[in-house]
């Protein structure tokens, strides 16, 4: 075969895997949406199936031999070009799934997919003895994981590749070590600052039909579109893009509190834009039409939650619209008592509730554990002592029980080890981008107050999400800032945004 045939086998194998692969997705989506708790154990042997195949057929020999054939061919000269992309990251993939035992990946995922039921009966209970045996399980599994990946330094290296291709453990520290000191001058200026936010306006009595009818008017003026996508109800939040024309978002509502589920779904929707926004008509199943990292995927979300929905320009817009279906609730609140409430800054226990400010700490306590769990030096039993103890050391607050500890998250029953960091450099990723957006367009501001956001979607389908993985996060995040990545201006934006808010 000539070069460019072998590629468009490569191509059409890949696609047809992607397609294999999206059935899991669909697979999943179901089971923490709507397939009845009996499904189970037959759902975890569907899923276990369905990723023994596409491993199998992914890390078939003849995969290899067609990349080493396209690497010294002429087609992949340019390094930029579709075709040098998509083979480079293929090989990528390549090398480290086919030092996966099939047995291994299959075992992987039929443990996680009963583990997950397992943490949510016990975070349900607030019991972590329920999910104790299973977290050993999936423990020893990612362990296994990282050997037969293999790795230099520490296991975590192996599993945090999965996730932010070509990220050590040595650079997340140095993220952190950087950005802890300033966000601990921050916190002590929030402390001592002469006004404090009423935050019991946020935490009134919110219908949970009307914040539905409210998240969901929000994420469409976004650019979310429902013809192509889904808003349903689960335990952790979710976003899932199932393939071209289908993104599902999940979300959940506190009654109590308006903040959880708006910030949320705002928060998933901006995953959701990210993977509606990949050319997955041209490139599906290929890099090119997959996200960059999860990183960049974070800092999707984290922008509209964030630098966009904790904006006052975007209340100016949706605050009244607010007041008309929150009227008992809103009565008389101003907006700037208002959006002093939905960014109090106070520590909490729950991470996905957390404000701006306090958020990076509840990814250090995660990174820390994680890392432990690895090399051993914290057994899955003492998660709980430990997870409490730092928590009080890090945020002043003893953890009341375990659903608001260890078991508020999902990503340790689903096997996603060396995930968490990617929320931190989503954080740093999302201040670059929105500085970029701000001096490309400098009236984006007042678009928001407008209630215009698209402009805003188009600038990231044209400088992030068009280009897939194209570029590394880190060259990514160069090209479209023509900066290296760096934690000051996320810390610039905070020191900005609570100043005017605090009175410091």
């Amino acid at each position: 075969m000539s070069a460019q045939e072998t590629y468009d086998a490569l191509v059409k194998e890949c696609k047809e895997l992607s397609l294999l692969a999206s059935t899991a997705s669909i697979l999943y989506w179901d089971q923490h949406s709507y397939m009845p708790p009996g499904g189970v154990a037959f759902r975890a042997e569907q899923l276990s199936v369905i990723s023994s195949l596409t491993h199998a057929r992914f890390t078939d020999p003849k995969i290899g031999d067609w990349l080493s054939e396209l690497e010294g061919s002429d087609l992949v000269k340019n390094e930029e070009s579709v075709e040098a992309v998509n083979v480079r990251e293929l090989r990528h993939q390549y090398d480290k799934q086919t030092k996966l035992p099939t047995d291994l990946v299959e075992e992987i995922t039929r443990t996680t997919s009963l583990a997950n039921e397992k943490w949510m009966e016990a975070r349900q209970k607030s019991d972590f003895k329920i999910f104790l045996p299973w977290l050993e399980k999936v423990v020893d599994l990612e362990k296994k994981k990282a050997e037969a990946y293999g790795y230099e330094g520490e296991p975590y290296n192996a599993l945090l590749d999965d996730y932010e291709p070509g990220a050590t453990v040595d650079d997340v520290i140095e993220v952190f070590k950087n950005l802890r000191n300033d966000l601990v001058t921050l916190l002590q200026k929030v402390k001592d600052a002469p006004k404090k936010p009423d935050v019991s306006i946020v935490e009134r009595e919110y219908d949970v039909g009307l914040q539905k009818i409210f998240g969901e008017s929000v994420v469409a003026s976004m650019g979310f579109d429902f013809n192509e996508g889904r808003l349903d109800i689960t335990t952790h939040p979710f976003c899932t893009g199932i393939g071209y024309g289908d993104t599902r978002i999940l979300t959940r509502y506190n009654p109590n509190r308006l903040n959880d589920a708006l910030f949320g779904t705002m928060h998933e929707a901006g995953h959701g834009l990210y993977e509606s926004g990949l050319d997955k008509v041209t490139h599906f199943g290929t890099p090119m039409g997959e996200s960059a990292s999860l990183g960049i995927h974070e800092s999707q979300s984290r922008m509209w939650e964030n630098q966009v929905g904790r904006s006052k320009s975007f209340w100016k817009y949706y605050f009244p619209q607010a007041q008309r279906l929150f009227r008992k609730s809103l009565a008389g609140v101003t907006l700037d008592d208002f959006y002093a409430a939905i960014n109090n800054v106070s520590p909490s226990y729950i991470r996905v509730e957390a404000d701006e400010a306090t958020y990076n700490l509840h990814i250090l306590l995660r990174f820390e554990l994680e890392r432990a769990l690895l090399t051993g030096d914290l057994k899955p039993a003492d998660v709980p002592g430990e997870w409490n103890e730092r928590f009080k050391k890090y945020f002043g607050i003893e953890v009341d029980k375990d659903s608001n500890g260890c078991l508020q998250d999902v990503h340790w029953s689903a096997g996603l080890v060396g995930y968490f960091p990617t929320y931190t450099l989503g954080n740093l990723y999302s201040a670059c981008f929105f500085n970029k957006a701000l001096e490309d367009m400098p009236d984006l501001y007042e678009q928001f107050e407008r209630g215009e956001f698209l402009k805003l979607r188009e600038w990231l389908r044209n400088n992030i999400h068009k280009h897939g993985r194209k570029y590394r996060a880190t060259k990514l995040c160069e090209k479209v800032t023509c900066k290296p990545l760096d934690y000051k201006p996320l810390i610039a934006y905070m020191n900005a945004k609570y100043s005017e808010i605090y009175g410091f």
